[in-house]
């Protein structure tokens, strides 16, 4: 077994001295106030990682200014002098575990929220008097958030006038030399807040296209003054601040910069916008000679999202050439995430000299014991990212309506103290969970923890559920990994597993259970009112994604073009098959996180996938399939060999009634449920057995 000598070396950053060279990169997961102070969860939360062994951690983008800096509610903030004491807490909870703490300054420019700006100035008194307020705040997200689509918002500041970002703010302005100047202060007094705080450095969050990052991208600094045009003139923002904070702070301060290295532009077919790699080195190597003490490297921005938050198709590693090439022009520390998904990955890319220290938000967000297991020599224990962005899908998504983000995988996420604190209350009762799929073993991981007696029944032979078929899709190995590792979680607590093992209301009933969790899943939806939908040319898209059913060089129609839809055009595609996509909706996937529909589409469209929207499946015949148009009621027959139906799951519920029939207290969980992701499914199971 590999020792990861060099991972757990210890490495200076300027003049502090990391245990490691694991560092906790930000991930903003909304567990801050209102008032950006840090609360008991997000106390909890730090302090978990760091117990956990990381050996630098850099909590979630902390905002500078509270006018029009804010990215979410809840983010911590270092704008005020009343931010230094509760900082003080979060340094205590990390530094008593060995850690130290990097405070991430960040500003979102033109990817912000038009309804934080002005707002928090006046909501944070008035929550102290009125503590219901921030809820009711939450409540009118909505139509604050469809005010901004309207435009009837305040604009956000930019470095100039130019595109909006893909996902951000409708209106931006221009920023004027007055507000730069004044911008310029809040960073350099919220560095100064933090050494007040004891924290052990800061970083410039310049990366992933905010504000910082703006100013150095020619495709959105296209300013005529001193801050914008020539490279020395976009660099002028982040170096005016770089000294100012040294100024304030003492050179021996540490400063680290996050940086995205190539905007990656090219990797969406538009190669004149932005800066690349080449651009980035001469960044770097400027920073470096302002006095920067470690280069945080990354990529991309909003317009160019999968290429910094990676979906599980990437492979681990593949933009750790970022890292090396800004490794090989300064001499200063590379701290570099690189979607590292292994210790042994992590091992190889220092000694191989990519980088310095390792970075990841993602591998602690789903298991903040992970440099833990692997100083102690169990890797095998570690809980894996299967890169789904749950994470960011969640954060986002609850941001918005006062929730945290949680983890697909990770149910302790926000509930640190009371998870690892929990107390036995199953006293050995016999619990039964029917399906080895991501809900099933949730439940039977959560309860065993508890202290029931959990046994497993899963009528196939290998355990999965659906998540067998996604696995199978084109690149989406990795999402078996969520499977493997709880099927050694559970085992390691006691679970009997029993794979090919048909449960039936008799042999569940003389196992004598004080409750029995149905995880059945979900089965395929045939929908029986459409004529010709069981002829011998019409097929189900989880046979064609696990192989069950093979079709080459064939003419095929997809009905469905949400996930599944896709990543069956995607296995069609791939055995030479001609394949057209076809939805009732007017848009392509709807209400699927658009970093999957990105991934797949970047891959079906040069591949010569069709797509025709806003029609549904009227026949198939032996021509092919004859679909509707939604809107006019008019027919047209598609001439294709074969129809693939990929429009949903509907619950596997047979065994319930009988089971009920028995008089067994049954708890019905994930796709058994309702049908939805592996998050959804690993949530619903935890949420309905915790209080059991």
């Amino acid at each position: 077994m590999m020792s990861y000598e060099t991972l757990f070396s210890p490495m200076k950053i300027g003049s502090l001295e990391i245990k490691n060279r694991i560092v906790m990169n930000a991930a903003e997961m909304s567990l801050g106030q209102i008032d950006g102070c840090p609360t008991e969860k997000l106390l909890n939360y730090y302090e978990e990682r760091a117990k956990g062994g990381v050996g630098l951690i850099i909590p979630g983008i902390t905002r500078v200014n509270d006018m029009g800096a804010a990215s979410t509610f809840t983010q911590l903030s270092m704008s005020s002098d009343r931010h230094i004491e509760p900082m003080k807490e979060l340094v205590r909870r990390v530094h008593a575990h060995g850690a130290k703490l990097a405070i991430q300054l960040h500003h979102p420019g033109r990817q912000g929220y038009a309804s934080a700006i002005n707002s928090l100035p006046l909501i944070t008194p008035i929550t102290k008097v009125a503590p219901r307020l921030p809820g009711a705040l939450f409540k009118a997200t909505p139509l604050l958030l469809g005010m901004e689509q309207k435009k009837l918002c305040f604009s956000l500041q930019a470095p100039s006038k130019c595109e909006l970002s893909a996902h951000g703010a409708t209106r931006i302005h221009a920023m004027s030399r007055h507000e730069i100047h004044a911008l310029i202060g809040d960073f350099i007094n919220a560095a100064a807040r933090c050494k007040q705080a004891g924290v052990d450095a800061v970083e410039l969050h310049s990366t992933h296209g905010y504000l910082l990052q703006q100013f150095l991208s020619p495709n959105t600094n296209k300013r005529t003054d001193e801050y914008g045009g020539s490279f020395d003139n976009r660099m002028r923002f982040i170096t005016e601040i770089i000294k100012g904070i040294k100024a304030r702070c003492g050179a021996d301060y540490p400063l680290i910069v996050r940086l995205t290295a190539d905007e990656m532009y090219d990797r969406i077919g538009q190669p004149q916008k932005g800066y690349g790699l080449e651009e980035g080195k001469k960044i770097a190597m400027r920073l470096e000679q302002l006095g920067v003490d470690a280069i945080d490297v990354s990529s991309a921005c909003y317009d160019t999202y999968n290429y910094w938050l990676e979906p599980t198709t990437f492979e681990p590693g593949w933009r750790a050439y970022l890292a090396k090439e800004i490794k090989s022009v300064v001499s200063v520390p590379v701290i570099a995430a690189n979607f590292i998904r292994s210790p042994e990955q992590a091992e190889r890319q220092l000694k191989e000299g990519y980088q310095d220290f390792v970075g990841s938000a993602r591998n602690f967000i789903c298991d903040p014991h992970w440099a833990k297991k692997a100083e102690e020599g169990r890797p095998e224990d570690i809980r894996r990212c299967i890169g789904c962005l749950h994470c960011i899908k969640s954060f986002i998504e609850n941001a918005t309506v006062g929730k945290t983000g949680e983890c697909a995988l990770n149910m302790s996420v926000g509930i640190e103290k009371e998870y690892f604190n929990e107390k036995n209350t199953g006293n050995g009762r016999k619990i039964v969970v029917i399906g080895a799929g991501p809900a099933g073993l949730t439940a039977a991981i959560t309860l065993q923890r508890r202290g029931y007696a959990v046994t497993v029944l899963e009528k196939d032979q290998k355990a999965g559920g659906q998540v067998k078929t996604a696995a199978a899709g084109e690149l989406k190995d990795k999402l078996y990994w969520c499977i493997e590792d709880m099927l050694h979680e559970a085992e390691k607590l006691g679970v009997e597993i029993k794979t090919g093992f048909s449960a039936d209301a008799e042999n569940v009933k003389a196992m004598k259970p004080y409750a029995v969790i149905l995880a059945s899943g979900g089965v395929p939806v045939r929908p029986r009112s459409v004529p010709g939908i069981c002829g011998e040319n019409v097929y189900l898209a989880p046979d064609i994604i696990n192989g069950a059913v093979k079709l080459e060089n064939k003419k095929v129609a997809v009905i469905g073009s949400g996930l599944t839809g896709l990543e069956t055009a995607e296995t069609l595609i791939a055995a030479s098959n001609s394949v057209t996509v076809v939805d009732a909706a007017p848009e392509i996937a709807p209400g699927a996180w658009f970093q999957f529909v990105d991934d797949s589409l970047s891959r079906l469209k040069p591949a010569g996938a069709g797509f025709v929207l806003s029609h549904a499946l009227a026949e198939v015949n032996n021509e092919g399939a004859v679909i509707r148009d939604v809107k006019t009621g008019e027919t047209k027959t598609l001439p294709v060999d074969a129809v693939v139906l990929a429009v949903g799951v509907r619950p596997e519920r047979s065994l319930l009634v009988e089971l009920k029939a028995k008089n067994l207290r049954v708890i019905t969980v994930g796709d058994a449920e309702k049908g939805g992701t592996i998050g959804n499914a690993c949530h619903s199971a935890f949420n309905a057995v915790k209080d059991l």
